[in-house]
């Protein structure tokens, strides 16, 4: 389904800012049976809303199309993200006390990768997830959690069974949800009137700045800010309380929302700071497809030129932005050897589109490929360092965002280097 009118406002007055073509399901791994079949693609552009100020894309793929059949990802593949989601859970501990008595929730918990280091500590806590595959790992693993998508009515249901949280936590998924509205409603009715939700989302002003066009795929419906997050929440009696910024995929916030009104100091400085940039106008976005056409010219020449060169290119991480880049550059099958991927589930399938083949790491030793373009860049420090053999014996990667490049097997590895810092207020103090 096109939409015609914002899906947070209401407002007919769209303006599309990028228009990445036709592209299939990113997470719609392929069976070797299923090579023969034809895929589906939907459109792939994002538009504006004025009113609001919200980024959203224009085509709705029904949710249980993207997330309940064979759903790809489990969060517990990713080292570096296991370790981020128990240093969240320490600060969230400290800063609000949590113990025995206490009861935390998280929407769109995944296969219980974070919720696990509360049932660790003895917390009680609800996971709540569409996805079949990671909810039964979930389970199987202590960590209670219901099979549902949430929104208002399983949170009038959860409250009405007693279950209200002290903490609801939120990750990665308000950028994904439809129904936006009715989903941010839900949350007004599973906190405590004391209590505190925490979402954790990429920053729509790092994806315009530093071109972070593969991050844009079906599942991600919105690309928020404050700017357009604000009279969203306050619409369901929330309020922005607090805000975080982190460098974790290509640069996210972790915003803190409660029924009080309460602006902490960083929220100003990063509110400001949008408003100085001019997020809710139009004109922010005007060059950015000029920018991710630039960037697609400038890597593709890149790999057809070492192609020409005969040199043997495969890929890292069969992720969602990954299947986002490489059909957007449409180099044509074949073109790429294959793709590694730690996921187990992963291998033996295809990416979609382009129809990579997706084998384990070890395959960068067993065949030592010249290239590996590293489509999970944001975790190039530790995919580096994982692959220190493949890059001792010569092989090099190509990391495509913010700029094409191709680092060399003797560079160091500082994950500094790797990082896409999020630039910060100069006025403001931060500790990330």
């Amino acid at each position: 389904m096109t939409i015609t009118n914002c899906r947070s406002c209401g407002n007919d007055d769209l303006h599309i800012i990028l228009d990445l073509g036709c592209q299939p399901i990113a997470n719609a791994l392929l069976s070797k049976e299923e090579l023969n079949r034809p895929e589906a693609k939907f459109s792939l552009a994002v538009a504006f809303c004025p009113a609001c100020a919200l980024l959203q894309v224009t085509e709705t793929v029904p949710p249980d199309v993207l997330y309940r059949r064979d759903y790809p990802y489990f969060s517990s593949s990713s080292p570096a993200l296991l370790k981020h989601s128990a240093e969240h859970v320490e600060t969230l501990i400290r800063k609000y006390e949590l113990g025995p008595r206490s009861f935390v929730m998280e929407v769109a918990s995944n296969d219980g990768y974070l919720l696990r280091n509360f049932v660790n500590k003895g917390i009680a806590c609800l996971g709540i997830d569409p996805a079949d595959g990671p909810v039964a790992q979930a389970n199987a693993n202590g960590v209670p959690t219901i099979h549902d998508f949430f929104g208002s009515q399983t949170g009038k249901r959860l409250a009405g069974e007693g279950q209200l949280a002290d903490v609801v936590i939120a990750n990665n998924v308000i950028a994904h949800v439809d129904d936006i509205n009715d989903f941010v409603a839900g949350f007004a009715h599973i906190l405590k009137p004391t209590g505190v939700a925490v979402f954790e989302f990429a920053h729509a002003m790092d994806l315009i700045e530093h071109c972070e066009f593969d991050t844009i795929y079906h599942e991600h419906l919105f690309y928020h800010t404050l700017h357009g997050l604000t009279p969203l929440f306050r619409r369901h009696g929330l309020y922005l309380n607090d805000v975080e910024r982190l460098p974790i995929h290509g640069g996210s916030l972790r915003l803190t929302v409660s029924r009080m009104p309460s602006r902490s100091e960083q929220l100003d400085a990063l509110f400001a700071e949008e408003a100085r940039l001019g997020v809710d106008k139009l004109a922010f976005y005007t060059d950015f497809a000029d920018r991710v056409r630039a960037l697609r010219q400038s890597l593709a020449g890149l790999l057809v030129a070492e192609r020409a060169k005969g040199k043997r290119i495969a890929c890292y991480g069969a992720a969602a932005k990954g299947a986002t880049l490489v059909n957007y550059l449409d180099l044509g099958e074949g073109f790429f050897e294959f793709v590694v991927d730690a996921n187990p589930y992963k291998q033996g399938k295809y990416m979609p589109g382009q129809r990579i083949p997706i084998r384990h790491p070890d395959q960068l030793l067993a065949d030592q490929p010249d290239h590996v373009l590293l489509l999970v860049w944001n975790f190039a420090g530790e995919v580096l360092r994982q692959q220190a053999a493949y890059r001792k014996r010569g092989g090099s990667f190509i990391i495509p965002v913010p700029e094409p490049h191709i680092v060399l097997s003797d560079t160091p590895i500082d994950d500094t280097q790797f990082a896409i810092s999020p630039r910060l207020p100069s006025a403001t103090p931060h500790d990330s």
